[in-house]
């Protein structure tokens, strides 16, 4: 599987962005997407079980909005109300090693990796 990444870069404080990632191959039915900002560890953003339930961190709930294509074998991330602390490197991830709530808390609980793509969002 090959997660490709895109939809990233700078934007205003305040701002929207849409990241969308493309699975070629078989895609998983769990994917999520996470994010590493600069001299901080990588966290979830949001995690979703095809046909179930999108869990969020607290830090993006209400802003930002996880939504797939399974047709197209595409996730995508749609972000609102950007803040400073939304820079970072998004990754998008699948096959879930846990449950998505776990895989949410923990970015081993996911068994493949796309390159990422930078998001920076100036004030």
């Amino acid at each position: 599987v090959q997660l490709v990444e895109s939809g990233g870069g700078p934007v205003r404080a305040g701002g929207s962005l849409g990241l969308s990632c493309v699975a070629l191959g078989s895609a998983s039915s769990c994917m999520g997407w996470l994010r590493q900002a600069p001299g901080k560890e990588r966290e979830g953003v949001a995690v979703n079980v095809r046909y179930g339930d999108i869990v969020y961190a607290d830090t993006v709930k209400a802003r930002l909005t996880l939504s797939r294509d399974n047709a197209k074998n595409t996730l995508y991330l749609q972000m609102n109300s950007l803040k400073p602390e939304d820079t970072a490197m998004y990754y998008c991830a699948s096959r879930c090693l846990m449950t998505a709530a776990q895989a949410l808390g923990d970015p081993r609980g996911f068994g493949f990796w796309g390159q990422g793509t930078q998001v920076t969002v100036s004030s």
